[in-house]
């Protein structure tokens, strides 16, 4: 309203000036005159120029409103799956859920605050209990953060939030962030695959670097598939867990001593963008097992590592590096605690033709002191190779204006002679309405191998999603 008034006023005040012109006769400069000036008289300053005029109680002025800077959407969801298969210790349904997710940002000069809730009804745990951490019962909290600028070079951003970062798609090194593979492996959106963080991120840019470092003050392991809505290969058992109740897993939940950090320092020279990373804290799934309790643990961990990524060849070329070091003592020699490994991660993706986009990896794990670990694995227990390769293909075509997208990724190990394949379909109805299918295939020749131990767990799924 303030800035209506003051152009009608200003045009007001100036009609005045005209007609008071018109109606006199001009008066001559100033030393023609017969009649002296008064020098005790300011002139007068140009419209605009002057003092703003003090409202009068019959103006109207806007107040801003802290409420003017909050924004809300969100979207509702329904979701349905099941297994392709009939495999009778399980339900066949891996997917019946109905989801409300409300996103609320409000941006002010000082500090920015997100807050994004889901409100789930899940019907195959059918567990009405909250639990933030494994992300089950009838709310899932996915960020709420404020973020600080105390400074033009720092950015602080506390509380729950999604951390990621690397270079691989669908392939995670120096990315040690929780992630939910139940989610992955049954068809909810890929947002999902990655599961929030309680932590505090600082990052610092400083002479073109930027420097990113989080600390988790507990530790956040993955939601990782535990037996309740997915099989798996139990090593302890020798076979596929065929019970759904979950797998018995040590907690580390011990706020300042269960401490996770992971910093990355990255910057650019020319077009390639580098990044160098380190994490202390242990492995966000459980890889070890304490005979003696009989529980699954989460042994200590740290990483090192480092990513390279720009154009090449027309398309888009990265590379990464990270070596897996297993803190805890004996770590070579005990069969019950992981080795040290190594990782290595290259790929390459562009556009094949108009609308059609290709990408290709190659990932290659090495296992240190791979005699040691023969030597010490216990009978009956399957050996893993001493180096797993793994190739990634992804296939993305957009047809129908980009409103339908095809999408098939697929992951293959020769060394294990197993693999997984991920098929999507999505139909953007109108602006806010989509819908789409797809299927989760795991293959194998091995039930102990990583994606062969899925294999009762194939399944076809659906979702119908409207935002707002």
């Amino acid at each position: 309203m303030r800035n209506f008034i003051r152009p009608v006023f200003c045009i007001a005040f100036g009609l005045v000036l005209v007609s008071e012109a018109i109606a006199t006769e001009p008066s001559l400069p100033e030393g023609l005159s017969e009649k002296k000036p008064d020098r005790k008289e300011e002139p007068s300053l140009p419209i605009g120029l002057g003092r703003p005029e003090k409202p009068t109680e019959h103006m109207e002025v806007d107040v801003p409103s802290v409420w003017d800077a909050l924004e809300v959407g969100g979207f509702y969801e329904l979701r349905y799956g099941r297994r392709v298969t009939d495999f009778r210790a399980y339900r066949n349904t891996t997917l019946g859920e109905a989801r409300l997710q409300v996103d609320a940002e409000w941006s002010g000069d000082w500090a920015d605050v997100n807050l994004t809730t889901d409100f789930v009804v899940d019907q195959v745990l059918n567990d009405r209990a909250v639990d933030f951490e494994d992300g089950e019962g009838w709310i899932d909290l996915r960020e709420a953060t404020i973020l600080l600028r105390p400074f033009e070079t720092l950015d602080l951003k506390i509380g729950r939030q999604i951390l990621t970062w690397g270079t691989g798609d669908l392939i995670f090194i120096n990315d040690l962030f929780p992630k939910d593979w139940n989610s992955f492996f049954v068809g909810r959106d890929d947002e999902y695959l990655k599961a929030p963080s309680d932590a505090v991120k600082a990052s610092l840019f400083w002479r073109g670097f930027t420097v990113d470092a989080v600390y988790t003050p507990r530790f956040d392991s993955d939601r990782f598939v535990d037996g309740r809505r997915l099989t798996f290969f139990d090593p302890m058992i020798g076979g596929v867990k065929s019970s759904p109740t979950p797998v018995d897993v040590i907690k580390r939940d011990e706020y300042g001593e269960d401490w996770e950090g992971a910093l990355r320092v990255s910057g650019q020279v020319k077009s390639f963008e580098w990044a160098g990373y380190a994490y202390k804290g242990f492995w966000k799934s459980p890889m070890g097992f304490d005979p003696v309790i009989g529980k699954a643990i989460f042994p200590e961990l740290n990483v090192y590592g480092a990513s390279l990524r720009g154009p090449v060849g027309g398309g888009i070329a990265h590379g990464e590096i990270g070596f897996y070091d297993a803190r805890d003592e004996g770590a070579a020699i005990d069969p019950f605690l992981p080795n040290s490994e190594w990782r290595f991660l290259v790929g390459f993706e562009r556009e094949i033709i108009p609308d059609l986009t290709g990408n290709i990896q190659y990932y290659v794990e090495h296992v240190s002191e791979y005699d040691n670990y023969l030597a010490t694995l216990p009978l009956g227990l399957p050996a893993k190779d001493e180096n797993r390769h793994l190739i990634t293909l992804r296939l993305t075509q957009l047809l129908m204006n980009q409103n339908v997208t095809l999408s098939l990724f697929n992951f293959w190990s020769p060394s294990d002679e197993d693999g997984y394949l991920r098929l999507r379909v999505g139909y953007k109805v109108s602006d806010s309405w989509k819908i789409e299918g797809g299927a989760n295939g795991f293959y194998g020749s091995d039930i102990s191998s990583f994606f062969g131990q899925f294999q009762d767990n194939s399944n076809i799924f659906i979702s119908v999603r409207t935002s707002f």
